[in-house]
């Protein structure tokens, strides 16, 4: 008792929440489920008269508050267990009957509800897809109308709606049984009827579905029930319907005026006789259509909207090509519009529009002349001295008609009139650009071209979104830039690519646009003096520059493939290329163009071919940055030059590496200049790490004597000062010397040279006695080769006995008369070598 309690204060509590939308319909319908379940629950075996009822309502309402919120299935069980109460409860009042009369009572009073949930069964099953189950339900209902005639009015609607949406689903063939089931049972009982109005609409919706569904088969059908319709309730959407079915059945003009006939006593609005007209014209029925357009005005004498009509004929006129006839009626409408019978202001746009499609045919079709007749209507409209930006592009489209027409005069004139109305139009300093390019007028073409730029900087805010996208400025620069072209203006095409590269979005519209500077610029350059080269030489690498940087962000750009990256990549990188090697004679532009042909070749295929290329282009940029350190004044410069050349070696070694698998390089010589240059770089820069990569290369089996020569010259090049390193390198090239299987004595003497140099410093007297030692081995050597050749320099000779000569003097002064003899001793062994020289020191 206590549940059923609490179940009916939950329903009865949903529904005054409900009443003051409180809660939604999903959350009401699942609060009726949980209340109808637990009412259910409570249920005994032989249920009062009065649970019985409030069982049948509670599971109704909860079956149709499913159905209501789209969720059919839910809703049988509920509405099945209605009809089961309801059985119990007509089984219940017959016990309980004193006779036939009373049975027949109970029977009414019990068929009221069987009704209703049928109904809702046939809402389920056809929100479920099942037709024929809803045929079914309804069909019941149907028959038990006799006895509830009131009820009519209700299933008649309830077919009619679901006509409406199996017509939606363009399921003809079950719409037109159901908006047929309507029709009929609006038909069975006059008093309870939805009424004309109603029954007339579901006959229009009937021929609609007739018609849709295949009008060759169900054309007497769909006239026969938009018949019916029209004589139950004439309504235009109605006549337009027939007249519509009519004119699909290929109708005689006699039978389609019939049709318009009937209907000349209907009131019917302006818009709605204007639309039959056009149904009737795009039929093709020329006759009836214009006689009908010309029987409107008549009807809407006192309408403001009379220009409507006027619009429409001339509208079909010129569809139908009949043009004279079209001009006439534009030419009354212009007398009219300066003698008090002006269009409503939307309807003189209308007719603008027509006329400027008119013209835009007349000019697509190269017809100048013609064009220029449809323009002139639209500025007939217009007062003098009038400002209008509709006006402005008005004037610009005629004076491009007259350039065409090569009236270049009258063209200046209608561009006058243009900057009149609108001087900030980006489409007029256009307009001015052609006329001066036709002149030839370069300074003023530029002018335009550069306001042009501007303007696309920042769009018109007023300007007519119909005719203006996001890439207008674009599109205008780039006719700019092929008019230039086409009349051998350069520098005017220059200046609108350049213009153009800043704002164009599309990827392949921008290199194109940015190769074609790149070449205007290269050609300008090579006709060029040197003097003025480096302007146009820094823009080249401006464009290179934006070229590189939109390669890098069109990853993003799906319509940008892969294939075109690669594309546009290769002509860069080759262009960047011979530019580096063209300019040779100045070095940091060419380390500039080395370093973006590599940049470029990043967006490439990694093949060989590609892998050499930026192995040079980095060995190359690294080669120059070099040499640029060693002429900078700043020590700031110096270390940043060397820096960078750092940068591009460590990145060249590991493409180096990755090259060196695809093949035999064993003659190539990168791996001598990789060391050098890092060598170079590291020393410069005071690299604590010089000595870790020098020990790498004492160990190499293959070094050559010119690379350790080079090496022991850079470590004492300033501002690097490595002399043991230097001693290291050249005894290290000293012992290669003499394992030559012929010593080169020239070689060996030169390089013995700068041994003793750095060892045996000019000047010193207070010398270690193992420096002293290590000094006078390399002067034995000497002594050895210059015995065993006669290749040895004489000069070298010389330098070596007065080496050791003055040492020797050195060591006496400072007392040491054995290492003094020694020494001079010594050098009087040299003397004996001397060739013509010798009697002058003898």
């Amino acid at each position: 008792l206590q549940v059923e309690e609490s179940a009916v204060s939950l329903w009865n509590w949903t529904v005054t929440k409900h009443t003051g939308a409180v809660i939604s319909d999903e959350q009401r319908a699942k609060l009726r489920f949980v209340a109808c379940r637990l009412i259910c629950l409570c249920e005994g075996s032989d249920p009062p008269e009065g649970t019985i009822r409030r069982q049948i309502l509670m599971s109704m309402k909860t079956g149709k508050g499913w159905i209501d919120i789209g969720k059919a299935g839910l809703a049988d069980g509920f509405l099945e267990n209605a009809m089961s109460s309801i059985e119990k409860l007509y089984a219940k009042l017959r016990k309980g009957s004193n006779g036939e009369a009373d049975i027949q009572v109970h029977r009414a009073d019990v068929e009221k509800s069987l009704f209703k949930v049928l109904s809702y069964q046939a809402e389920s099953v056809f929100a479920q897809g099942d037709f024929q189950k809803a045929v079914m339900c309804v069909q019941r209902c149907k028959d038990m109308l006799m006895k509830l005639p009131k009820e009519t009015c209700y299933l008649s609607i309830l077919c009619y709606n679901f006509g409406v949406e199996t017509y939606e689903w363009k399921r003809y063939e079950q719409s037109s049984f159901w908006l047929s089931q309507s029709y009929d049972i609006g038909k069975m009982d006059m008093k309870y009827s939805v009424g004309k109005e109603m029954q007339a609409k579901v006959l229009r919706l009937l021929a609609t579905t007739y018609f849709e569904w295949d009008c060759s088969l169900y054309l007497d059908k769909a006239l026969k029930a938009i018949s019916l319709a029209n004589q139950e309730n004439l309504h235009p959407a109605g006549f337009f319907l027939q007249v519509k079915i009519l004119l699909k059945s290929g109708a005689s003009d006699e039978d389609i005026n019939s049709a318009l006939a009937e209907f000349t006593h209907f009131e019917m609005s302006l818009d709605f006789c204007l639309n039959t007209a056009k149904l009737l014209l795009e039929h093709g029925r020329e006759s009836v259509g214009f006689d009908f357009l010309k029987s409107v005005p008549e009807r809407f004498e006192s309408s403001p909207d009379l220009g409507k009509i006027t619009l429409l004929h001339i509208e079909f006129l010129l569809q139908n090509k009949r043009e004279l006839l079209a001009k006439q009626k534009i030419e009354e409408v212009i007398i009219g519009h300066y003698t008090g019978k002006q269009l409503l202001p939307e309807a003189l746009n209308q007719l603008h529009i027509i006329l400027w499609d008119r013209a835009a045919k007349h000019y697509e079709e190269k017809s100048y002349s013609e064009a220029l007749h449809w323009y002139n209507y639209s500025v007939s409209f217009y007062t003098p001295g009038q400002i209008d930006q509709n006006l402005a592009k008005l004037q610009r489209n005629i004076a491009s008609c007259y350039l065409h027409l090569k009236q270049v005069d009258k063209a200046k004139e209608a561009v006058k009139q243009a900057e009149r109305c609108d001087p900030n139009s980006i489409f007029t300093k256009f307009s001015v650009y052609k006329i001066a390019m036709l002149e030839n007028d370069t300074d003023k073409a530029m002018e335009a071209v550069t306001e042009m730029g501007k303007l696309a900087e920042k769009p018109s805010q007023h300007e007519d979104k119909l005719r203006v996208d996001k890439n207008t400025g674009s599109s205008l620069l780039s006719l700019a830039a092929q008019i230039a072209l086409e009349n051998d203006q350069q520098i005017v095409a220059i200046k609108a690519l350049e213009y153009l590269s800043e704002h164009l979005q599309d990827c392949q519209q921008l290199f194109a646009s940015l190769k074609c500077l790149v070449s205007l610029i290269l050609s300008k350059v090579m006709a060029e003096n040197a003097e003025k080269r480096d302007g146009d030489i820094n823009s080249i690498l401006t464009y290179l520059n934006l070229a590189q940087k939109k390669l890098a962000e069109s990853f993003t750009e799906e319509k940008f493939t892969g294939d075109m990256r690669i594309l546009e990549s290769h002509w860069f990188r080759k262009v960047a290329w011979n530019l580096a090697v063209q300019f040779k004679d100045s070095p940091e532009k060419m380390r500039d163009f080395f370093v973006l042909s590599f940049k470029f070749s990043q967006f490439c295929p990694s093949d060989k071919a590609v892998l050499i290329a930026q192995k040079t282009c980095l060995l190359m940029a690294a080669a120059v940055d070099l040499e640029m350190g060693r002429h900078q004044v700043t020590p700031s410069e110096q270390t940043e030059l060397f820096s960078q050349a750092l940068q591009h070696l460590q990145t060249c070694k590991e493409i180096w590496k990755v090259l060196k698998l695809t093949g035999d390089f064993a003659k190539d010589p990168t791996d001598t200049l990789l060391l050098l240059y890092e060598f170079e770089a590291r020393s410069k820069l005071n690299d604590p790490t010089l000595h870790n990569l020098m020990e790498s290369v004492w160990e190499q089996p293959q070094i050559e004597i010119k690379t350790l020569e080079i090496i022991a010259s850079l470590a004492m090049e300033s501002p690097a000062r490595y002399p043991v390193l230097c001693k290291k390198a050249l005894k290290s090239a000293l012992n290669l010397h003499r394992k030559q299987a012929v010593i080169d004595a020239v070689k060996f003497s030169k390089c013995l040279h700068s041994l003793i140099n750095i060892s045996l410093p000019t000047g010193l007297t207070d010398l270690d006695t193992c420096v002293l030692q290590e000094v006078w081995d390399y002067f034995e050597d000497a002594l050895s080769v210059v015995s065993s050749t006669d290749a040895y320099p004489e000069m070298e000779i010389l330098w070596l006995m007065t080496r050791a000569w003055n040492t020797g003097i050195f060591q006496y002064t400072v007392g040491k008369y054995k290492e003094a003899e020694q020494w001079c001793g010594l050098g009087m062994h040299f003397l004996n070598h001397l060739g013509p020289l010798k009697k002058s020191y003898e």
